[in-house]
């Protein structure tokens, strides 16, 4: 996230980029990769063989690499892996319920993630306490498995939650637009693109010029919840705010 460099100090940044290589990254191109992969497998399922054709059904990041959405990762801290491109008319039982299936999808994945990374915290093995992992030039860095396992559940609940908001293009748009009358429905689907370059610009926005204090009050608290529900225990510093 080099956005928020311009907040630390700039001795701190060496740690902040390692934390970003060696955590952020690497459960973000997991998690994105699963995301997608839902949307593209349960399109198949659903009569839409698009994605499989277009070589989507794939846990390889390189198959869901979008270089903007990887960009947003790298400066803001939130992205988005290539949209999955599908024929809404091939899906069944309808094209908007099929919609709202595949959309569906992703968040769930990244639940199901969750709480697998949450069954992991719960057995109490990994430990939170940094380990020496390698040195470079002289420097050692430190690995804590625990951390690694918390950033996974934190984030996964992070996607679900953001892909939820009920804004086109995210999956949780899907959801409402099953109600619209269906000539209504392909109209609305042709501005999708500005819809998208919309949410894009009110998510820059909060992160430049309010720190991203909206998204962020949006998002924590169901995260939150989220995490006491499937870890019980450790209160992440994303949450110590709350009460």
């Amino acid at each position: 996230m080099l956005l928020y460099l311009r907040n630390v100090d700039p001795s701190q940044w060496g740690t902040l980029i390692a934390f970003l290589v060696t955590y952020l990254f690497p459960v973000m191109l997991i998690s994105l990769s699963v995301h997608e992969a839902s949307h593209a497998w349960t399109a198949l399922k659903l009569g839409d063989d698009t994605p499989q054709k277009m070589g989507r059904i794939s846990l390889n990041p390189l198959h869901h690499f979008d270089l903007f959405g990887a960009m947003m990762i790298v400066f803001v801290g939130m992205g988005w892996g290539k949209p999955v491109q599908l024929d809404a008319t091939k899906l069944k039982p309808t094209p908007q319920l099929g919609m709202a299936l595949v959309a569906v999808a992703g968040p769930i994945s990244n639940l199901i993630l969750a709480t697998l990374g949450a069954l992991v915290l719960r057995t109490h093995f990994l430990t939170f306490t940094p380990q020496k992992a390698f040195t470079i030039g002289g420097l050692n860095y430190y690995f804590s498995p625990g951390q690694f396992v918390e950033m996974f559940v934190l984030l996964n609940l992070g996607l679900m939650f953001f892909n939820l908001i009920p804004l086109a293009p995210l999956d949780g748009s899907r959801l409402w637009q099953i109600f619209l009358p269906q000539k209504v429905y392909w109209q609305y689907a042709r501005f999708e693109l500005f819809a998208a370059m919309f949410v894009i610009g009110l998510v820059l926005i909060d992160l430049f010029l309010n720190n991203g204090n909206v998204l962020s009050g949006i998002l924590t608290r169901p995260i939150c919840n989220t995490w006491r529900i499937l870890v019980g225990f450790g209160t992440p510093d994303m949450c110590l705010q709350l009460s």
